[in-house]
């Protein structure tokens, strides 16, 4: 059959007769990769996967990393990150993230230099199971008034884990080898697609600690305002989860956020992090806080 791609609202486009654990043939790989690179969000229904072909699925867009969390990881595939509200027989969370809410936010925007690709899969979930929702910032940004383009071009952020990290349900006191593994960085707040020339807002208001040069509440006024205009339902694809979906997408110019659920539903994704070609996405180059 023939690989159809068939577009879900303004930017997320959902790819149709493709079995992610067959070798891809490089015509569909190189055109996925630019759909990827141009609409950020890819979709594949129906998906019966292991962990290592996940990984190998994986590698046709990206470099596959090992994210600073050991404690979320698979102990089968490295790479694997495990995202579950779920415990163990002795009581221990297997993976993280738990069952609550999670803020509009973008992977890695505490890293340096990011790995902005991430991929979700879906395993086990509840019968009423939360939605994720991603946000354009590119379209976002085209939508910014003239004067608001002004204000924000240019401007950097400082983005800390910390900040992260403290919002999370069932998470311990960050440890100092954490702290250590993810120092502050500070990120253009606007970048330009390399491909495209497109602009687009690089937005992570959980991570966010503030704007260079300006307080913390001029910071937090600022960023509930773009926030609040990028989560306008024009920019915002809102994916109704199944199991065996698989969600590819861009953290260089989209952001994402969960409904919360019942936490004595259990729910499993498995998820891999890609440190994707700056050739053709947005990979904001970040530097240490002095």
């Amino acid at each position: 059959m023939t690989v159809k791609t068939i577009k879900l609202g303004k930017f997320a486009v959902c790819v149709e007769n493709l079995e992610l654990w067959q070798k891809l043939d490089p015509g569909i790989r190189g055109r996925l990769a630019t759909v990827l690179s141009q609409q950020g969000v890819l979709v594949f229904k129906r998906q019966a996967l292991c962990e290592s072909e996940l990984v190998v699925f994986s590698r046709n867009f990206g470099h596959p990393e090992k994210i600073v969390r050991d404690d979320w990881k698979s102990e089968n595939q490295p790479e694997i990150i495990q995202i579950s509200n779920m415990r163990d027989n002795q009581g221990k969370s297997i993976g993280g993230l738990g069952s609550g809410e999670l803020e509009w936010h973008c992977d890695q925007s505490y890293v340096r230099v990011p790995a902005t690709g991430s991929l979700l899969y879906m395993v086990e979930m509840p019968k009423e199971p939360p939605r994720t929702y991603w946000a354009n910032l590119q379209l976002a940004y085209q939508g910014l008034s003239t004067s608001i383009k002004q204000k924000v071009d240019g401007l950097d952020v400082i983005y800390d884990y910390f900040v992260r990290q403290s919002k999370y349900d069932d998470e311990p006191k960050m440890s100092a080898e954490l702290r250590n593994k993810t120092p502050p960085v500070i990120h253009p707040l606007v970048n330009t697609h390399p491909v495209t020339g497109l602009k687009s807002l690089y937005l992570d208001p959980s991570t966010a600690s503030q704007i260079m040069g300006w307080s913390k509440i001029q910071s937090d006024e600022l960023f509930k305002e773009l926030v609040d205009h990028s989560e306008n339902k024009e920019f915002v694809y809102c994916h109704h989860w199944n199991i065996g979906d698989v969600v590819l997408w861009d953290n260089g110019f989209l952001m994402h956020r969960r409904d919360s659920f019942n936490p004595a539903s259990n729910r499993l994704l498995k998820r891999t992090t890609l440190r994707l070609p700056s050739d053709i996405h947005i990979v904001p180059e970040g530097r240490l806080v002095a």
